[in-house]
């Protein structure tokens, strides 16, 4: 089962992309953006699922350069 995360940017507070992964990040993860930037994750955030569904929201949030 794979977890699909959405990255959010912490300067702005605004979503980059979503990504998928093959099991839940850890804290420290690295990975490169779309964009070819690499970024580690300063906070995972784990939301709770919507009334009847299974899926849970992941927000990874990063700090990217640009």
């Amino acid at each position: 089962m794979s977890i699909t995360a959405t990255i959010m940017n912490t300067a702005t507070g605004q979503p980059i992309q979503t990504m998928k992964f093959g099991r839940m990040p850890k804290p420290w993860i690295s990975f490169n953006l779309e964009t070819g930037e690499l970024v580690t994750a300063e906070r995972i955030d784990v939301g709770k699922p919507a009334p009847g569904k299974f899926v849970v929201p992941v927000s990874i949030w990063v700090t990217p350069k640009k």
